[in-house]
C-alpha cells in the first residue's frame, strides 16, 4: 500500500509542476522581428566590404547579430543610431511582453519594424 501513495502523490505533483508554461501576448511577433533583423544583418555582412578579422573571432567565439551590426555600423552598412535604436525597441517591446502589455509590445515592434525597413 505504501508503494501507491508513493506513486499517487508523484504523480500529483509531476502534474502540477508541469503546469502549461506562460508566454507573453506577442512573443511570437517578438521572435519573428528578430529573426528579420538577423537576417538583414546577416545579409548586410554578406554583401557589404570584409573588415579585418576581430581577436574574438580568433579566440572561436561565435559572432552575435549585436557583434555584427557592431562590426556593420564600423564599415558604414548601417548607422549605430540604427542600431541602438532598434536595441533600445526590442528591449522595450521584451520588457512589455513580459508585463502583458500588448499594445506597447506591438507599439515598439512597429518602431522596429519602420527601422528595419519593412
Amino acid at each position: 500500500m505504501r508503494i501507491r501513495e508513493l506513486l499517487v502523490l508523484s504523480a500529483a505533483a509531476l502534474v502540477l509542476m508541469t503546469g502549461p508554461g506562460q508566454a507573453g501576448p506577442c512573443s511570437d511577433s517578438i521572435a519573428r522581428m528578430q529573426s528579420v533583423i538577423d537576417a538583414r544583418l546577416a545579409a548586410m555582412a554578406s554583401r557589404g566590404p570584409g573588415a579585418r578579422q576581430s581577436t574574438d573571432a580568433q579566440l572561436h567565439r561565435q559572432p552575435t547579430p549585436r557583434s555584427i551590426a557592431e562590426a556593420e555600423a564600423s564599415l558604414g552598412d548601417i548607422s549605430q543610431g540604427a542600431i541602438t535604436s532598434m536595441q533600445e525597441a526590442m528591449t522595450r517591446a521584451r520588457a512589455a511582453d513580459a508585463a502583458g502589455d500588448k499594445a506597447a509590445c506591438d507599439h515598439a515592434l512597429a518602431e522596429v519594424q519602420k527601422l528595419v525597413g519593412q
